[in-house]
């Protein structure tokens, strides 16, 4: 199912003049770019344009080194996230995957699902230690929702399996998995199709439209595979050796000149 429509929904993610440099190299320069809510953005380039530095910068690996990163949640109050640890802005609701699935193999499914649902926990070390009636209810809640999570993401059948046990296709969606227990209401996805076989990825395709109709929340994703991208995408943004190079969407991104001679005319892959 192909988008046609642009996204009118409130702005979530704001990133102002966006730059990172690496000693005397300059990875970024320059990036806008917006996100609204019950949107799925895509975010594509050639190798080496500078994309998953992008993500880095947003989620706290990287401190950029000029511009600004602002999000607002549903209901919540804007707030600049520069130089935030990684795992406050986890908190504050963006979660997201990475270029090479990064699943604990040697714990069950379930357990890694559960990994990411403890950043909503309240109970605390002392908590843990002396296994109060509050903290026995909430590992209850924490692993009843985790399976929750695994049905959605069709894993159900799996939560006792080792994670290294699992296919590719399907530790791919245990990691996505891991990251919706933190109860994003942005989802960062860094090539969730990357060595995948046509079937699992058109599974993909269906599961991106399904978190955002369900579960409401809006996706920016880095993708190499260009029908996922056209199929799933409301707005696209192209880069291109660390600059912005065009935005639009999948419809003007197709007709423009520029993206077709740096990106979409070319045999290799972004």
């Amino acid at each position: 199912m192909e988008r046609q429509q642009e996204n009118k929904g409130e702005t979530i993610l704001e990133v102002r003049r966006l730059s990172m440099d690496f000693g005397g190299i300059r990875a970024l320069e320059g990036i806008d770019l917006v996100v609204q809510t019950d949107q799925i953005m895509a975010l594509i380039g050639p190798n080496g344009a500078g994309k998953t530095t992008f993500f880095n910068c947003i989620t706290g690996f990287y401190e950029p080194t000029a511009g600004d990163i602002f999000i607002a949640p549903p209901g919540g109050k804007r707030k600049r996230i520069n130089g935030l640890k990684v795992d406050r802005i986890t908190s504050l609701g963006l979660a997201r995957t990475f270029q090479n699935t990064r699943i604990f193999p040697n714990m069950t499914v379930l357990e890694n699902v559960m990994i990411g649902r403890h950043c909503r926990s309240k109970a605390g070390v002392l908590g843990a230690v002396l296994r109060g009636r509050e903290t026995l209810r909430e590992e209850a809640e924490i692993v009843e929702r985790s399976y929750e999570i695994l049905a959605k993401m069709g894993l159900a059948s799996r939560v006792n399996e080792l994670a290294k046990n699992l296919p590719y296709g399907e530790a791919r969606r245990l990691e996505i998995a891991r990251a919706m227990a933190t109860e994003p209401f942005l989802l960062m996805l860094d090539e969730p199709a990357a060595g995948m076989n046509p079937q699992e990825t058109k599974e993909l395709d269906d599961l991106i439209l399904r978190l955002r109709s369900e579960e409401g929340i809006s996706i920016l994703l880095i993708e190499h595979d260009m029908r996922l991208v056209m199929s799933v995408s409301d707005h696209i943004c192209v880069m291109d050796y660390g600059e912005k190079i065009a935005e639009g969407t999948p419809q003007e991104i197709r007709r423009s000149e520029r993206v077709i001679k740096a990106y979409l005319g070319e045999d290799s892959d972004a």
